[in-house]
């Protein structure tokens, strides 16, 4: 399980392809890797990866991702050289400043418009027609891996208002319009939704 709350950014070292199967070789900054062992989990702009290889003292952790993973994440077009959010596992005891998550991304959105400002910063994507039922004003969302409450929401696009420190900590401060990132829908909002949907469905 993860909390929403980006450690850094890391970036990528190299990537090997293979038939539906990427390994992605992440250079993590120095002091974040601490007492990391093999099959770990780390997530990587949100999506929950297994550490398959790393080198002690050097920070590159190796992950191999599959083709349903690279289908339905913004994993499948990183590059030698791009920033990537990251988060290790949250332990037991671990303050959840975020809100939880599963790491298991839903779909990718487009960002249509970036409003910058000294000390603001207001992002609009697209509403993803398949989950804009789980999309409240003031609920929780994840995005590429950052744990965010939802400011407007329409049938058409929905926004986050983020602080300096986030656009710090985050690959968010450099985003572009156009590009996709990941999107997680809150569990318990999808559940509640979900019972109440299937409730009222039911003949009286």
């Amino acid at each position: 399980m993860f909390t929403g709350i980006v450690q850094g950014i890391a970036h990528i070292a190299s990537i090997e392809t293979g038939e539906n199967f990427k390994t992605l070789t992440i250079k993590f900054p120095t002091g974040t890797l601490n007492h990391l062992k093999k099959g770990a989990s780390i997530a990587i702009n949100g999506t929950c990866l297994t550490v398959t290889h790393f080198e002690n003292g050097k920070s590159v952790v190796s992950f191999d991702v599959i083709k349903e993973t690279l289908t339905v994440t913004n994993l499948i077009t990183l590059i030698e050289g791009d920033a990537v959010n990251f988060e290790r596992a949250a332990k037991f005891g671990d303050e959840i400043g975020g809100h939880l998550m599963s790491g298991h991304i839903h779909t990718t959105v487009k960002i249509k418009s970036i409003i910058r400002s000294e000390d603001n910063c207001s992002i609009y994507f697209e509403t993803p027609n398949n989950y804009k039922q789980y999309l409240l004003p003031k609920g929780f969302v994840g995005l590429n891996g950052c744990s965010l409450t939802l400011g407007e929401v329409n049938t058409n696009e929905f926004s986050v208002h983020l602080i300096p420190e986030t656009l710090t900590m985050t690959t968010f401060g450099t985003c572009a319009e156009g590009a996709y990132v990941n999107l997680e829908i809150d569990s318990q909002t999808q559940s509640i939704i979900d019972t109440v949907a299937r409730i009222l469905s039911k003949p009286s």
